[in-house]
């Protein structure tokens, strides 16, 4: 359950991938949100929602519900009214709060003190050991389980040069990708300058977000190297993660601010370089053994692309299937809602497994 569910941004990925967990764990999973191709729309659920979901809608799309995960969406306070409303219904019942940006972690937010909300029968999980630990003096106890990831394989070259070409990107160009939305915490003025520094192509792949696309034009205007945005359609559909990742010769990676982090972690899955920024919770990533390059200095970076080493990609993956894969998340999740009675088979979910 959530705001919006089934896009590109971070939430909506990582919660298609808890859905997978779930599935394997025996639940039957049912998406909630505001918008979004979701099983159940409630209105008033979306992050621009003017009227306040209805008490009843809500309680009619959890009615059969035995475990509620809600992402993000008692989180982060893009629409409080909403938030406190699913937080009224879910008193007393099994629910996991699935927090990946508290309040205090955002300026615009920090004065904001009726989110997270609590009750002794829900049990609140952080993506990162910082939020984890930022709970505790809260006073809310609190789990973390990094974000698990598909260890797909990468796609073929010629995917990735279809890719390219519908972009005009030549192949004896750099492409960078910002595999992001862009919002000022993504830092594009330093990926520009990355690419300007490296005589490369900035590939964009989001839209603007949270009243930055004033400010984005203008950084594009003044774009000291070549810019092209967007994923392109592959056969009339968009092309997919893969092969985007596939088009490109780097990612970069600049964030001031992640609660997490996914690209770094796919573009390490699909073998291509990353450079990424000093955010505080990078630092968790890299101490799992990480070797990305830095994103103040592109001399590293540029060492690497003149002369490629398939062993830094090779480690960087397995990084990722030793810590972060979909299987150390199954394994995870499934010790958590087995403590917590909370597995399908266990009295603590009702026995339906939903």
């Amino acid at each position: 359950m959530s705001f919006r569910l089934g896009g590109g941004d971070g939430v909506s990925v990582v919660a298609a991938h808890w859905s997978r967990v779930l599935q394997s764990l025996g639940f039957e999973v049912v998406t909630v949100a505001g918008e979004g191709p979701v099983d159940r729309t409630v209105a008033g659920l979306a992050i621009d929602a003017r009227v306040p979901p209805d008490r009843r809608s809500i309680e009619a799309a959890l009615g059969d519900v035995d475990l509620v995960v809600v992402e993000n969406l008692c989180t982060i306070p893009l629409n409080v009214e909403a938030a406190l409303a699913v937080a009224g219904v879910l008193a007393g019942r099994p629910a996991l709060l699935h927090h990946h940006d508290p309040p205090w972690q955002r300026p615009r937010f920090a004065h904001v003190t009726a989110l997270p909300p609590d009750d002794p029968a829900w049990c609140h999980v952080t993506i990162n050991e910082l939020t984890r630990r930022q709970f505790v003096e809260r006073g809310l106890e609190a789990v973390c389980i990094p974000n698990g990831f598909p260890l797909e394989e990468p796609a073929p070259p010629a995917l990735g040069a279809r890719v390219r070409a519908s972009l005009g990107v030549g192949d004896d160009e750099i492409l960078l990708a910002h595999p992001v939305r862009a919002i000022a915490r993504k830092n594009v003025p330093r990926a520009l300058a990355m690419a300007a520094e490296l005589d490369a192509v900035y590939w964009l792949w989001g839209p603007a977000e949270e009243d930055y696309a004033d400010e984005l034009a203008a950084l594009l205007e003044e774009a000291p190297c070549r810019v092209v945005r967007g994923v392109p359609d592959i056969d009339g559909v968009p092309a997919s993660t893969a092969a985007a990742y596939a088009a490109c010769d780097a990612v970069v990676f600049p964030s001031t601010w992640e609660g997490f982090g996914n690209p770094p972690v796919e573009a390490s899955i699909h073998r291509r370089p990353v450079a990424v920024g000093d955010y505080p919770v990078a630092d968790e990533l890299r101490r799992l053994g990480f070797r990305w390059f830095p994103t103040d200095d592109v001399a590293p970076l540029a060492a690497f692309l003149a002369a490629p080493d398939p062993g830094l990609l090779e480690h960087n993956r397995a990084v990722v299937a030793r810590h972060l894969s979909l299987e150390v998340l199954r394994r995870r999740l499934a010790d958590l809602l087995g403590r917590r009675g909370w597995l399908p088979d266990a009295q603590g979910v009702g026995g339906r497994g939903r």
